[in-house]
């Protein structure tokens, strides 16, 4: 019991939090009511300031445990799995795209969670780091432009460059960007940790019959 309140310190339940929150924001957003695509985004938004938060805490009070190591990346993933999967859904972003970023990243985070669990983290490159970033700024630029076009106000003024802005090859062309670096810091992950792998695969083979 002791350990089951020990992990569900206040950044886990902030990243709890988050996870409880991403249905929400899926729900709102592929809404037919254009109050509940408004809302989508704070929603968002919030989700997402909860990562930044509970970092900020975990490092100021010390708070680190397995379980946190493993739930936030975790989290993060989830929600922005979410996200994408909702644009495949509104049609506005190519299916196979997505498939490839959303496996990479759930793929990478396996690999972190048991190579942390063996204590031998391995450590996010900054070129992972900025794929990362590109990944939600391309995220936040399709929600806010999406989300304006609900808005009848900001729609009336600006509904021309909206539409010019979301052009669907505007938007793929961005989502290419995104799968690209995927692809690139997925292999570099492979290749910089080859001999975890290698150590990995020999531990799965020792274990099995015969």
């Amino acid at each position: 019991m002791a350990r089951l309140q020990l992990d569900l310190n206040l950044p886990n339940q902030l990243t709890l939090l988050r996870i409880a929150l991403t249905p929400v924001f899926a729900w709102f957003l592929l809404s037919d009511n254009s109050v509940l695509r408004q809302l989508s985004l704070v929603v968002f938004v919030i989700a997402a300031l909860t990562d930044w938060y509970d970092g900020w805490i975990a490092r100021k009070m010390g708070y680190s445990t397995r379980w946190g190591k493993f739930l936030d990346p975790l989290a993060d993933k989830i929600l922005s799995s979410a996200a994408l999967l909702a644009y495949v859904s509104l049609d506005l972003v190519p299916a196979w795209m997505v498939w490839i970023v959303i496996g990479r990243d759930f793929l990478i985070t396996g690999l972190r969670t048991y190579a942390e669990y063996h204590d031998q983290p391995i450590v996010t490159s900054k070129g992972a780091q900025a794929k990362t970033f590109g990944e939600f700024v391309v995220i936040y630029y399709i929600l806010i432009l999406y989300v304006a076009r609900s808005v009848p106000g900001v729609y009336e003024e600006f509904g021309p460059m909206i539409e010019s802005l979301m052009h669907p090859q505007v938007l793929y062309g961005m989502m290419l960007l995104v799968t690209i670096s995927t692809v690139g810091t997925g292999v570099a992950y492979l290749f910089d940790n080859r001999k975890f792998l290698l150590e990995l695969y020999e531990r799965f083979r020792a274990r099995r019959p015969g």
